[in-house]
């Protein structure tokens, strides 16, 4: 029992590294060979982060990606540069700037959003219901672990 824990260990430890760098490093090559080829992958998340359909504040999208508004501004001037995001003061409050996707940046926004359900239709339809079910059981549990280890 001993020995097929610790082949477990490794196994899954070797599984969830290559599958993260797997999947950062297709994101990357499909935005290079794809319509996106001017953005990173720190952009089209930044994009994924500002939603399709309203105004957000800076702070917001900068408290959902876990950065500073420092940090969230430099991403936004390139975004801004390259016709992805619109930038405006908000209304009620003039202190604080509010983002949105233009139309470029909403098309940028679908295209990612298809890669990812390819991505996660490639893992569940070839799944029995009960595979699926351990599945998202066991993602759940790994997504929790780190919620509370890292207070994510």
């Amino acid at each position: 029992m001993v020995i097929n824990m610790r082949k477990s260990v490794g196994v899954v430890n070797e599984l969830l590294v290559e599958s993260f760098s797997d999947i950062s490093q297709i994101e990357q090559q499909a935005l290079k060979e794809g319509l996106l080829k001017d953005i990173t992958v720190t952009e089209i998340h930044t994009i994924d982060a500002i939603g399709m359909y309203k105004y957000r504040t800076m702070s917001r999208v900068a408290q959902d990606l876990r950065i500073t508004v420092g940090t969230l501004t430099t991403a936004i001037n390139k975004l801004l540069k390259k016709g992805y995001v619109d930038r405006k003061r908000g209304e009620e409050d003039r202190r604080s700037v509010m983002i949105a996707l233009t139309r470029k940046g909403k098309l940028a926004y679908r295209i990612h959003d298809k890669f990812h359900s390819h991505m996660v239709h490639a893992t569940i339809d070839c799944l029995s219901e009960e595979e699926e079910e351990v599945l998202i059981k066991s993602l759940e549990k790994l997504n929790a672990f780190f919620r509370e280890k890292y207070r994510l």
